[in-house]
């Protein structure tokens, strides 16, 4: 640990010194007394972030993320490539409540130097979900329920006001176009969802990212793994769930982007054992979204998915290609 610290501390001091030797010809230094240049460089963790901050910053802004698709969150660890990214950042996003959790220790030890905001900061603690099995924090998934993801948006809104405020405006505008798009998504999920017939209303997923979707759009959810997918799937969990599938009946489970498919296909079996049919209802987009350039690779692209396939697999009405018809799978 103590290795890591020191190889973190001191790219820390290198990439500091190469930003300097580096820097854009005539910056600007605005308002907030920092020296600004744009597009701003900014580095966010994980692609639900880094959409929050292109929405919001727009042309302002140069977004570079750190965690690609399919990368767990829970469990990746500041690489040397990394480090050099959020050192020649001038802001670093992060989404917080514990969810880079091997990045945190980087993440506090870059805040002496650089301004770095989790976009959770704002969220209601009345919205939070604090799970029996989490060791008393928070569920860190809040981007399943749209209406507590978006409040994260203003907190991205105030922290770029406060580091640029000549475009103060420009944020505010943004951030109020965006909120809009949120609703919207919102309600095509609590619409969509509410087809679902009610003895199918139950999302069998390979760890628990999904208990904010299942409050905000009625379902009952079900996780193979704890909220961390550091937790170990243990055999009593498996029967436990396969007597569920039996019993409900449930024709359909879930695998996720970014999590080993190796349990779902152990609840499927066990159903098999039994004499119950089980099929893969559609891969979810969890911890991370879908490849860059797309429209799953969108926070709205992603959620959309989710919404759209769960409701086809377990028996609601849905459009084919979503609430946008630009689902490409």
């Amino acid at each position: 640990m103590r290795k890591h610290f020191a190889f973190v501390l001191a790219l820390i001091c290198l990439a500091g010194c190469q930003s300097q030797e580096n820097s854009t010809p005539e910056p600007k230094t605005g308002e907030s007394g920092y020296t600004i240049n744009y597009p701003i460089p900014v580095a966010a963790t994980v692609g639900m972030v880094a959409d929050l901050v292109k929405n919001v910053g727009q042309e302002y802004v140069d977004v570079h993320q750190i965690m690609g698709s399919g990368v767990d969150p829970h469990m990746h660890k500041a690489s040397r490539d990394d480090v050099v990214t959020i050192m020649n950042s001038d802001i670093v996003f992060y989404s917080g409540l514990m969810l880079e959790g091997k990045m945190t220790d980087t993440l506090i030890k870059v805040s002496r130097n650089k301004p770095v905001f989790a976009v959770t900061e704002l969220i209601d603690e009345k919205t939070l979900l604090e799970p029996e099995d989490f060791h008393g924090h928070y569920d860190p998934h809040v981007w399943m329920d749209v209406s507590a993801w978006a409040q994260c948006v203003d907190a991205v809104k105030d922290a770029l006001i406060k580091y640029d405020p000549k475009h103060a405006d420009v944020y505010e505008n943004n951030a109020k176009a965006y909120k809009q798009q949120l609703e919207q998504l919102h309600e095509y999920g609590q619409k969509t969802l509410k087809t679902i017939p009610e003895d199918s209303r139950t999302l069998i997923t390979s760890h628990d990212a999904f208990n904010y979707f299942g409050r905000a759009y009625g379902l009952d959810v079900q996780g193979v793994q704890g909220i961390s997918t550091e937790s170990e799937a243990g055999l009593k969990r498996i029967n436990e769930l396969v007597d569920l599938l039996v019993k409900k009946k449930i024709k359909a489970v879930f695998v996720e982007s970014s999590v080993s498919k190796k349990n779902i296909t152990a609840l499927i079996e066990g159903a098999r054992a039994q004499g119950h049919q089980i099929v893969i209802g559609g891969e979810l987009f969890s911890d991370a979204m879908g490849e860059p350039g797309t429209y799953e690779g969108t926070y709205i692209g992603m959620l959309d998915h989710n919404m759209t396939t769960v409701a086809r697999a377990l028996g609601g009405t849905a459009p084919e290609k979503g609430m946008q018809d630009k689902l490409t799978h």
